[in-house]
């Protein structure tokens, strides 16, 4: 009989250190899925930042090409019409010349015809 009972105290304590190992296993790996999802957590966190300061930097050069590109055809566009200004006024010298150049010939001809046509 003390046999038995120590045999069966023996069952009961290994069952007792089973029981705790797997009440151990179970904490560990609950801590370990809990590190695992805080890990991935962070990771996830850390790619968001990553990815937003990407963004901010994206959009603050996109800006600035954006706007050298604004000032490169802004002063394109003051060149081309300066030079248009200057054809404009260069033609306009040109018709004044030739107009008063018509009007002196047209004259000449008036004054011809009016010599020879009252003798």
């Amino acid at each position: 009989m003390k046999e038995e009972i120590k045999k069966s105290e023996a069952l009961n304590a290994l069952r007792k250190v089973k029981e705790a190992e797997e009440k151990a296993r179970r904490w560990i790996n609950r801590a370990r899925e809990k590190q695992t999802r805080e890990i991935i957590q962070k990771a996830d966190d850390e790619a968001k930042e990553i990815r937003e300061k990407l963004l901010k930097e994206a959009r603050k050069e996109a800006e600035k090409r954006k706007q050298e590109i604004i000032q490169e055809a802004t002063k394109k566009a003051e060149s081309i019409k300066r030079e248009a200004e200057e054809e404009s006024n260069a033609l306009s010298r040109k018709a004044e010349a030739l107009i008063q150049e018509a009007v002196n010939k047209v004259s000449a001809k008036i004054k011809d015809f009016m010599k020879g046509g009252i003798y």
